[in-house]
């Protein structure tokens, strides 16, 4: 036993023995967590993106305004860098840039901890996940749905009634990824699940008391194009439109669309809090057209709804795995909704990274931008010619490329040979604005109606090269690390 172990049984006389388990329990993986992170190689850390602190990082849970700080936590493995039994990992941020690493919140016990979601009720901060529980010596699982709950926003308890009462009307073993909220008297969650031929549903409950749970709709299911299982629902409202977020599993790529293992996207509709039935308006549409966005949260405050989306993807190759860590959140981005499309726009607060300027002028054919490891490019472009950008680091490594094509109307990334494009219909501003950050870059073009999310692994600093023929007019940004203390 560790030397802190000891410190901590004498100052605990009086607790309980399984409160005093709990306690231990945790010190001890902190301690584990503090003694690892200084063995993790940092040249693909991401400077201003939200990583674990080591160890194996996938999708977003919980994101929560609480306590005047915003909450996010996420699927966490900490002792490999490959996906094991799941975590609750923990930050904090008073922008939604700057964020804080906090003791891991929640540790599997007979159950894995996955996703789910995080609601404030009355000064208590709620977390509801799915438990995932293997059934010995068979295939099978069952998923059932845990609550734990903290008074302080830092230490969480599970319930001890726990699994709370809610379940799948089909019997499927796949019922996951509760999203909360409330309106009016009623506490609603949506759940991932599937119909018992194998298509994606997501499934409504409503409850007065956050125990007792009362199914109430099929909210929506594919009708066969849309996969085989819906992973994290979400549903809100902007703009007078209900927007219903889902992760499909088994969609079929289609041309230029639906290219990676798994999908985020989202239907706009119409819903009633009296039926409780959503209308489909406007068909599945991708939410972002990159290589690695994968399963997403919103919250909403002071009447804005923000995402954030895992920056990864299944079956795809993770380089930095033998460094110590894996994964990694995107930038939060703020949605708004113009006629059929979600449109995403980078928080405001993301300008306080801003450090040096390089360039405000002219980007000519051949010139070349360096950054270190982190950057941010504002290109205006003229769409009556071609345009290339390469980005690449000064000592090789992926070479990506961003482009313009005239004849097709498609803006296209192209991360070494895997090309990702979408037909870009600006609204307004005809500008692209670039994130490069040590493994990373986002796109997001215009207002926002088109963007890509890719990681990519340059070698040493970053090279951004214009290969097309059209002088740019380019302001760049070196950036800073957030704040994470």
């Amino acid at each position: 036993m560790h030397i802190s172990t000891y410190i901590i049984l004498m100052c605990l006389g009086s607790v309980q023995l399984d409160q005093l388990k709990e306690i231990l329990e945790k010190a001890e993986l902190e301690i584990y967590i503090e003694e690892t992170i200084p063995s993790v190689n940092p040249r693909y850390k991401l400077h201003y993106h939200i990583t674990p602190p080591v160890g194996w990082m996938n999708g977003p849970n919980g994101f929560a305004f609480y306590k005047g700080e915003y909450h996010l936590f996420y699927q966490f493995y900490p002792y490999d860098t490959q996906w094991g039994p799941m975590h609750w990992g923990h930050v904090s941020s008073p922008n939604l840039v700057d964020w804080k690493t906090l003791p891991t919140a929640l540790r599997p016990g007979n159950e894995q901890c996955f996703s789910g979601s995080a609601i404030d009720n009355d000064g208590i901060l709620v977390l509801l996940y799915t438990a995932h529980q293997s059934i010995e010596d068979s295939p099978f699982y069952n998923e059932s749905q845990f609550m734990a709950f903290s008074i302080d926003g830092l230490d969480f308890h599970k319930y001890k009634g726990n699994p709370v009462n809610i379940f799948p009307p089909t019997g499927t073993q796949d019922f996951r990824d509760p999203k909360i909220w409330k309106n009016g008297n009623y506490w609603y969650v949506v759940l991932g699940s599937k119909t018992a031929d194998h298509r994606g549903a997501v499934l409504l409950y409503r409850s007065k008391n956050l125990l007792s749970w009362e199914f109430k709709s099929v909210l929506a299911e594919s009708n066969g194009g849309l996969g085989y299982m819906w992973e994290s629902p979400d549903l809100f409202e902007i703009n007078g439109k209900f927007i219903l977020l889902i992760s499909p599993q088994g969609m079929v790529s289609r041309g230029d669309r639906f290219k990676n293992t798994y999908q985020t996207g989202y239907i706009v509709g119409s819903f009633s809090y009296e039926t409780c039935q959503f209308k489909p308006e406007i068909n599945f549409q991708e939410l972002d057209y990159g290589h690695d966005f994968y399963t997403t949260q919103t919250t909403e405050t002071n009447g804005k709804r923000y995402l954030v989306a895992w920056f990864g993807m299944w079956e795809s190759l993770h380089p930095e795995d033998i460094d110590g860590w894996v994964g990694a959140m995107t930038l939060i981005r703020e949605l708004d909704l113009v006629g059929s499309r979600i449109l995403m726009k980078p928080v405001e607060a993301i300008t306080k990274l801003r450090q040096e300027t390089i360039l405000e002028g002219e980007f000519h054919h051949n010139s070349t931008i360096e950054f270190e490891k982190a950057g941010e490019v504002i290109v205006n472009i003229d769409l009556s010619e071609n345009i290339e950008l390469e980005f690449v680091g000064n000592n090789g490594g992926d070479r990506t490329s961003l482009r313009w094509s005239v004849d097709d109307g498609k803006v296209v990334l192209d991360r070494a040979g895997e090309v990702r494009q979408g037909i870009w219909e600006p609204l307004d501003t005809i500008t692209w604005r670039i994130f490069v950050d040590a493994s990373s870059i986002e796109v997001f073009c215009g207002e926002g109606e088109l963007v890509f999310s890719s990681r990519v692994y340059p070698n040493g600093n970053w090279r951004v090269i214009n290969r097309g023929t059209q002088a740019l007019h380019v302001v760049a940004y070196t950036l800073k690390r957030f704040q994470n203390e």
